[in-house]
């Protein structure tokens, strides 16, 4: 499931079903004005085959979580404090732009596999938690995933996909 071994029952301590630190807000100076704290198996080896995660998101004045999807979970996301704009896309021919501003205290679905994201739409900070379907839920961002594989994705492909000139391409792969 994921790749984990379970632990002898006869060596379980209380660490193994615990983690502290969510209290404390992540490092949201950098270029996404976003940061992720997660709860997974690998903080907390007892949520191992338990099937749920968390994380902390933290998110400076107009951070981002940028597109993204989760291939083993679907997320539950609270805002604790502050407004976020949350979306995702159905899956294809559609395409449909699903989206909310929420404020504090609103919950919203991302269903699994689907790109989705969140923004601070305000001056101040905002906190929200996310419980996931997965005690190892992955996380595709999806720039990182086409610009940034290695090796890379021929550039005639990305130019084709993306409709713009091979230049422009290989300029967003040098910047992975």
């Amino acid at each position: 499931m994921n790749w984990l071994a379970c632990k002898n029952p006869a060596w379980v301590q209380a660490n193994d079903f615990s983690f502290s630190g969510l209290h404390n807000p992540g490092n949201t100076g950098n270029p996404f004005g976003s940061a992720v704290t997660p709860v997974t198996v690998a903080q907390i080896p007892g949520l191992n085959t338990l099937g749920i995660s968390m994380v902390r998101i933290d998110y400076a004045p107009w951070g981002v979580v940028a597109p993204h999807y989760h291939p083993r979970a679907t997320e539950i996301l609270t805002v604790i404090e502050g407004s976020l704009e949350v979306g995702f896309v159905t899956s294809n021919p559609d395409n449909r732009l699903i989206s909310k501003t929420l404020q504090k205290g609103d919950v919203f679905v991302f269903p699994i596999g689907l790109v989705h994201f969140q923004r601070n739409i305000g001056h101040m900070n905002v906190v929200a938690i996310s419980g996931l379907s997965s005690q190892n839920p992955g996380v595709s961002t999806i720039a990182n995933v086409v610009f940034g594989s290695k090796p890379d994705i021929s550039t005639d492909i990305l130019a084709k996909a993306f409709q713009v000139d091979k230049n422009i391409v290989q300029q967003i792969q040098w910047r992975f």
